[in-house]
């Protein structure tokens, strides 16, 4: 819309570069009439304004409340790390560690079902669950994930390694290694029969962190370099 030239634009270009227009013209503030976009009704500019400013406390509000919510969360998830690299630390008996760091993550993180399996074990360890020997897929694939895979359960041969195999609908494998890029001596996997709990395109950071955790503590079972 424009008049002689004059486009809306240019009125809106003047008036945000004029701040004095509105003291020196205070009537137009009431005589100026809105709809108000919460009915049919006309209000004048003031209130109109008001309302807008409503709306936006009331967004940066929720924002606030979804911002707490989240730190919230956050602070019961370091709490259950916490407790979680806890138990590893004070675990004595390095054969212990294995089983201690899977009950843990079932009660901490609230999994239904994991599994681990470690190929570079010490040989005074070979005899225990968790030294079973493994296939060579199973440790080329797990050679190969630079991240933890997310995903749903195509028939694994680590789904083996659970109590209940049938009902691991997703899962979430995490290569166990030395150090950032060294060799990988094992895999832990996490297991839901939710399909949906671990997805291919969910962030892996923690799960990560898990496994970095878990490869420190477990590194006292490996043979000596």
């Amino acid at each position: 819309m424009s008049i002689q030239g004059i486009t809306e634009n240019d009125i809106a270009n003047y008036l945000a570069n004029t701040p004095g227009f509105f003291e020196r013209h205070a009537e137009l503030l009431g005589a100026i009439q809105l709809t108000s976009p919460h009915g049919q009704r006309a209000v004048s500019l003031q209130e109109r304004q008001m309302e807008l400013l409503r709306e936006k406390i009331k967004g940066l509000e929720l924002k606030l409340i979804e911002m707490i919510r989240h730190g919230q969360d956050n602070v019961v998830i370091a709490d259950r790390l916490h407790r979680f690299t806890r138990a590893i630390m004070l675990t004595a008996n390095a054969a212990d560690l294995p089983g201690v760091l899977v009950t843990e993550l079932m009660h901490q993180f609230m999994i239904p079902q994991v599994g681990i399996r470690l190929w570079g074990a010490a040989p005074v360890f070979a005899a225990l669950p968790f030294a079973q020997e493994v296939g060579a897929d199973v440790k080329s694939f797990t050679a190969s994930l630079s991240i933890p895979y997310c995903g749903v359960n195509s028939g694994f041969e680590a789904v083996t390694w659970l109590e209940d195999p049938a009902s691991a609908m997703s899962l979430a494998m995490i290569p166990l290694r030395h150090g950032a890029g060294d060799g990988v001596f094992g895999m832990l996997v996490l297991a839901s029969p939710d399909p949906t709990r671990y997805a291919a395109d969910m962030g892996t950071e923690f799960l990560m962190r898990i496994g970095e955790i878990a490869s420190a503590g477990l590194s006292r079972l490996l043979p000596p370099a």
